[in-house]
């Protein structure tokens, strides 16, 4: 299903994309074969020595549930002090939006290639994700906060040495979009000339 009807050209859907908040994500999200489709554009990001520094871990709606309450045992674990609010909050966090992928960076360190060569490719695929799901007509919403800067959260999802680049949510918009106030090019884009 397509979301929007504007998408004619590849740079029409780079001027269009726009992140939506995972909480107003409603069903469909995308199916198998598009999201097949979307991670396998995400994977051809500039990637220096072929390294693939990065992994998707696809949450399934069946699993939302369980993440829910990993997620509450780890944050109780981390965080003592955790009151009911706070505690709802992180359970509802998993259960957004249709479909969930997790994008992790899995650097090699052994690699001549540099650790911020190799988090920019990781970071890349992320935002390549959210192109390919806007050119398939989705929404998508690229979080972090709390568990993505947990190690009981990232061993949920990785490996040692490991860490997490994003929680994607993706999702068809509840609502009307709203476009967001973005920088004037002037302000962010300058020549460089030799002096």
């Amino acid at each position: 299903m397509t979301v929007f009807n504007d998408l004619t050209t590849p740079m029409s859907l780079l001027l269009t994309r726009r992140s939506g908040k995972a909480r107003d994500m409603i069903a469909p999200g995308p199916d198998e074969a598009q999201l097949r489709r979307i991670l396998s554009a995400a994977a051809r990001v500039p990637d220096h020595g072929k390294l693939a520094p990065w992994r998707f871990v696809i949450v399934p709606e069946s699993e939302r549930a369980a993440l829910a309450e990993a997620l509450d045992a780890i944050y109780v674990a981390e965080k003592p002090e955790a009151g009911r609010i706070e505690r709802e909050a992180i359970r509802d966090f998993a259960r957004q939006a249709p479909t969930l992928v997790v994008t992790l960076f899995r650097p090699k360190p052994e690699s001549h290639i540099p650790l911020a060569e190799q988090a920019a490719s990781a970071a890349a695929a992320t935002m390549t994700l959210a192109h390919a799901a806007h050119a398939e007509g989705f929404m998508s919403c690229w979080l972090t906060g709390w568990p993505a800067y947990s190690e009981g959260v990232t061993r949920l999802f990785g490996q040692p040495g490991d860490s997490i680049v994003g929680f994607m949510f993706l999702g068809t918009p509840g609502k009307p979009l709203e476009e967001r106030p973005r920088p004037d090019l002037d302000d962010v884009m300058s020549v460089w000339r030799a002096t």
